[in-house]
């Protein structure tokens, strides 16, 4: 099950950067997510209630759930869209997979989950992988810009890798996965909900078949979908490997950057894709247990 989970993960969410490009420039980055995910959690909470499913959260989780809003369903995406004003959606993709090595330290950090090496050295590679990516793009003459957009998409994955931890401690509560990806998109859409005024945005968008399509796109597929099957990855092999989804999947972003937004892949580019599926193998390569000694009776 966790190979399939695995692998839907990667194509969903590698095929979402693209659709966040298609929604760039139509409307403010505030007001697309706050869409996003009011029809993700309407989808999610409609369905929770037919199948009498959907339960409120207990009194103590309400803390942790409010920190998954936050993390996982809003002021993460602000990071990620706002990078893509500056970035290909396919760069920031790579740079978003820079959540295994975050996922790996905040464990220690947070759970005393002390790394596997094989683990951390696979997250080691995909950092090196991702900077050789970036590397082909830095003599670009507006470099400053793509620096704000590198701060915009880090910061985007630090909030998306505290958001793992998050959703790791409320495994504890007596809650269902759907009821809890459900309140955290609740929380998060609310949050927007309050900021979109506050910055002087208008709550309307523009009714294009691409804006419309990566919407739909995007709530459906990279939301509901995405994110349910990815947190029951995290509760199946743990935040750390599961993280390394986010490292795969910006082959397929980058397949889609370079044919749709004619971005080119240089040789520094298709070696650092290298250096990310090795770190990939690194960290899914099973130990084998290291065979016993046979005792021998003394007669």
């Amino acid at each position: 099950m966790a190979p399939f989970l695995f692998f839907t993960v990667v194509v969903l969410w590698g095929l979402t950067w693209f659709a966040i490009h298609l929604q760039i420039g139509g409307t403010t980055a505030d007001v697309a997510i706050f869409w996003r995910f009011v029809l993700s959690a309407a989808l999610i909470g409609s369905g929770l209630a037919v199948t009498r499913k959907l339960r409120t959260p207990p009194k103590a989780a309400w803390p942790w759930i409010a920190g998954l809003g936050v993390c996982l369903f809003s002021c993460n995406f602000l990071g990620i869209y706002s990078s893509e004003l500056y970035l290909p959606s396919g760069t920031v993709s790579v740079v978003f997979s820079m959540a295994t090595l975050l996922n790996t330290l905040n464990l220690w950090l947070f759970f005393r989950k002390k790394p596997d090496l094989r683990v951390l050295a696979g997250g080691i590679l995909g950092v090196c992988g991702v900077a050789l990516l970036l590397a082909g793009d830095m003599a670009h003459e507006n470099w400053h810009l793509m620096l704000a957009g590198m701060g915009f998409a880090l910061l985007g994955t630090f909030l998306f890798s505290c958001g793992n931890m998050l959703s790791r401690h409320l495994a504890g509560f007596a809650l269902s996965l759907t009821n809890t990806v459900f309140w955290g998109m609740v929380c998060g859409a609310t949050l927007l909900a309050v900021i979109i005024p506050l910055l002087g945005h208008s709550y309307s968008f523009p009714l294009t078949a691409s804006w419309v399509g990566g919407l739909l796109y995007l709530a459906v597929f990279g939301s509901v979908a995405g994110f349910l099957f990815y947190l029951e990855l995290v509760r199946r092999i743990g935040a750390d490997r599961a993280a390394y989804a986010t490292i795969l999947s910006p082959v397929i972003a980058l397949g889609m950057s370079a044919f749709f937004e004619q971005v080119h892949w240089s040789a520094p580019m298709l070696a650092g894709l290298v250096l990310i599926l090795l770190g990939n193998v690194l960290a899914f390569l099973r130990r084998r247990p290291l065979p016993q000694p046979v005792e021998v009776e003394q007669g």
